[in-house]
Protein backbone atom coordinates (compact mmCIF):
# COMPACT_ATOMS: atom_id res chain seq x y z
CA UNK A 1 0.00 0.00 0.00
CA UNK A 2 1.36 3.22 -0.93
CA UNK A 3 1.90 5.62 1.64
CA UNK A 4 2.75 9.93 1.58
CA UNK A 5 4.25 11.68 4.07
CA UNK A 6 4.69 15.69 4.11
CA UNK A 7 7.18 17.01 5.53
CA UNK A 8 8.56 20.72 6.38
CA UNK A 9 6.01 22.84 6.78
CA UNK A 10 5.92 25.33 9.35
CA UNK A 11 6.08 29.28 10.38
CA UNK A 12 7.96 31.77 7.88
CA UNK A 13 7.70 35.35 7.06
CA UNK A 14 6.48 36.97 3.98
CA UNK A 15 9.18 36.88 1.60
CA UNK A 16 10.68 33.90 2.90
CA UNK A 17 11.16 30.65 1.50
CA UNK A 18 10.08 26.62 2.89
CA UNK A 19 11.04 23.48 1.16
CA UNK A 20 8.16 20.72 1.52
CA UNK A 21 8.97 17.33 0.85
CA UNK A 22 6.70 14.08 0.12
CA UNK A 23 7.96 10.90 1.27
CA UNK A 24 6.50 7.79 -0.85
CA UNK A 25 6.69 4.39 0.62
CA UNK A 26 5.50 1.15 -0.04
CA UNK A 27 6.39 2.16 -4.45
CA UNK A 28 9.33 1.84 -5.93
CA UNK A 29 10.11 4.41 -8.77
CA UNK A 30 11.42 3.18 -11.54
CA UNK A 31 12.02 4.22 -15.51
CA UNK A 32 9.39 1.86 -16.22
CA UNK A 33 6.71 2.78 -13.26
CA UNK A 34 6.87 6.36 -12.16
CA UNK A 35 3.92 8.05 -11.32
CA UNK A 36 2.85 11.40 -11.82
CA UNK A 37 2.15 13.52 -8.44
CA UNK A 38 1.05 16.68 -7.14
CA UNK A 39 0.98 19.28 -4.93
CA UNK A 40 -2.23 20.98 -3.40
CA UNK A 41 -2.77 22.96 -0.83
CA UNK A 42 -6.07 24.33 1.63
CA UNK A 43 -6.52 27.75 2.73
CA UNK A 44 -8.10 27.80 6.28
CA UNK A 45 -12.10 27.80 5.12
CA UNK A 46 -11.58 27.43 1.37
CA UNK A 47 -11.42 24.44 -0.81
CA UNK A 48 -8.19 22.21 -2.01
CA UNK A 49 -6.41 23.78 -5.14
CA UNK A 50 -3.62 21.97 -7.11
CA UNK A 51 -0.58 24.05 -6.78
CA UNK A 52 1.88 21.73 -8.71
CA UNK A 53 2.64 18.77 -10.84
CA UNK A 54 4.87 16.91 -12.26
CA UNK A 55 5.00 14.11 -14.61
CA UNK A 56 7.40 10.67 -15.21
CA UNK A 57 9.19 12.35 -17.65
CA UNK A 58 9.66 15.80 -15.59
CA UNK A 59 7.03 18.10 -17.37
CA UNK A 60 5.80 20.61 -14.66
CA UNK A 61 2.97 22.56 -14.30
CA UNK A 62 1.57 25.30 -11.73
CA UNK A 63 -1.05 27.25 -10.58
CA UNK A 64 -0.95 30.67 -11.83
CA UNK A 65 -0.48 32.24 -8.28
CA UNK A 66 2.58 30.53 -7.48
CA UNK A 67 4.69 30.51 -10.93
CA UNK A 68 7.71 31.63 -10.88
CA UNK A 69 8.16 31.61 -6.99
CA UNK A 70 7.45 27.67 -6.38
CA UNK A 71 9.35 24.68 -7.67
CA UNK A 72 8.55 21.19 -8.40
CA UNK A 73 11.14 18.19 -8.47
CA UNK A 74 11.67 15.03 -7.58
CA UNK A 75 14.55 11.91 -6.67
CA UNK A 76 13.03 9.11 -7.75
CA UNK A 77 15.97 7.30 -6.05
CA UNK A 78 14.59 8.20 -2.81
CA UNK A 79 10.69 8.20 -3.61
CA UNK A 80 10.49 11.82 -3.06
CA UNK A 81 9.00 15.08 -4.70
CA UNK A 82 9.95 18.11 -3.39
CA UNK A 83 8.33 21.85 -3.51
CA UNK A 84 10.38 24.86 -3.00
CA UNK A 85 8.49 27.95 -2.00
CA UNK A 86 10.28 31.24 -2.35
CA UNK A 87 8.44 34.76 -2.13
CA UNK A 88 5.67 33.29 0.05
CA UNK A 89 2.80 35.64 0.61
CA UNK A 90 0.88 35.41 3.70
CA UNK A 91 -1.92 33.90 0.74
CA UNK A 92 0.30 31.04 0.20
CA UNK A 93 -0.62 29.94 4.30
CA UNK A 94 -2.38 26.70 4.02
CA UNK A 95 -2.23 22.85 4.71
CA UNK A 96 -0.15 21.36 1.99
CA UNK A 97 -0.72 18.22 0.55
CA UNK A 98 1.15 15.65 -1.40
CA UNK A 99 -0.98 13.35 -3.69
CA UNK A 100 -0.59 10.68 -6.20
CA UNK A 101 -3.83 11.11 -9.10
CA UNK A 102 -5.29 8.25 -10.32
CA UNK A 103 -3.86 6.53 -13.23
CA UNK A 104 -2.65 3.28 -14.88
CA UNK A 105 -0.68 1.49 -12.10
CA UNK A 106 -1.48 3.97 -9.44
CA UNK A 107 -5.05 4.23 -7.32
CA UNK A 108 -5.21 7.73 -5.93
CA UNK A 109 -3.08 8.15 -2.68
CA UNK A 110 -3.28 11.46 0.04
CA UNK A 111 -0.52 12.41 2.22
CA UNK A 112 -2.14 13.84 5.79
CA UNK A 113 -0.47 17.31 4.86
CA UNK A 114 1.93 20.10 6.47
CA UNK A 115 0.86 23.29 7.72
CA UNK A 116 2.46 26.50 6.07
CA UNK A 117 1.74 29.92 7.80
CA UNK A 118 3.32 32.88 6.76
CA UNK A 119 2.96 35.63 8.91
CA UNK A 120 5.35 38.41 10.44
Amino acid sequence: QVQLVESGGGLVQPGGSLRLSCAASGIRFSDFRTPTMAWYRQPPGKERELVARITSGLGKSYADSVKGRFTISRDNAKTTVYLQMNSLKPEDAAVYYCNVPAQPGFSEVWGQGTLVTVSL
